[in-house]
């Protein structure tokens, strides 16, 4: 990524004077946070991977305290030198891969409310923080998502190679399993933020296939139900150690397109 691009992330209009307005948050916020979290952390000690567990850990998540990312920011920056940067919902995909390859993790400061606790649309800030934060402590698997991004950037103005790039992203960082002591663990955070989910991936109704760029670059996602198929990474430095095949993959399947 060049500079002038990097320059234009860190400078982009967008972004200018958003925070998290911690003191506007509600009672029912409050109250819907807790709900979330009491929902599904108790599910998580026996089906999430140790990195996920440990990063909970490391930045104090409770059911009592709505994540405050100024706290949080504080501990990535001192585990991996990341940070949260609050957007205003959803992005465009240069933004969005823009700031995850500034190591910056794009979130909404928006909970949902007590209706919506079964169904959302748009992930809230219970998805971005709750599921996503946590394994931002561990660094092979913020050097993917990094380094990811910067294969995304390069190709930006190809939908096609967007697309490609965003399975990747789905069946790893948003519907991911791994493999750890030869048990399946989450490590998605599509998963982790969904009891019913959390249930589902782990158990034999869907397929469990190792981690496969090819595969992966050539299957459709679902985004309306529970994926049939999941991929198994076996490590987290397997996810970064993939990259240049994912690049390699990537410029075979742009030509095959192109022809």
């Amino acid at each position: 990524m060049s500079t002038k691009q990097k320059n234009w992330v860190f400078s982009d209009q967008r972004l200018q004077h958003l925070r998290q307005e911690y003191e506007n948050y509600t009672k029912e916020d409050f109250g819907v946070w807790k709900i979330l979290f009491e929902r599904q952390m108790p599910n998580l000690p026996k089906a999430a991977s140790v990195a996920y567990l440990e990063g909970v850990e490391l930045v104090k998540f409770s059911a009592d305290r709505i994540a405050n990312f100024e706290e949080l920011n504080k501990v990535l920056m001192e585990t991996t030198g990341w940070e949260v940067q609050v957007v205003p919902g959803l992005i465009d995909d240069d933004l969005f891969f823009g700031l995850l390859n500034n190591r910056k993790f794009p979130s909404s400061t928006w909970l949902r409310t007590m209706e919506q606790l079964d169904y959302l649309e748009e992930p809230d800030m219970f998805h971005d923080a709750f599921a996503h934060m946590p394994l931002l402590t561990n660094q092979p698997y913020v050097d993917f998502l990094e380094n990811l991004s910067g294969i995304a950037l390069k190709h930006i103005d190809n939908p096609y190679a967007v697309q490609l790039l965003s399975r990747i992203y789905w069946f790893t960082i948003e519907f991911g399993l791994i493999r750890e002591d030869g048990e399946l663990k989450i490590y998605g955070a599509g998963i982790l933020s969904s009891a019913g989910e959390t249930k589902f991936s782990l158990s034999n109704e869907p397929a469990h296939l190792e981690y496969d760029v090819r595969k992966i670059m050539n299957q459709e996602y679902w985004k309306d139900r529970f994926q049939d198929k999941y991929f198994v990474i076996e490590s987290y430095e397997q996810l970064y150690e993939s990259l240049p095949e994912i690049e390699e993959v990537l410029e075979e399947m742009l030509m095959k397109d192109e022809k």
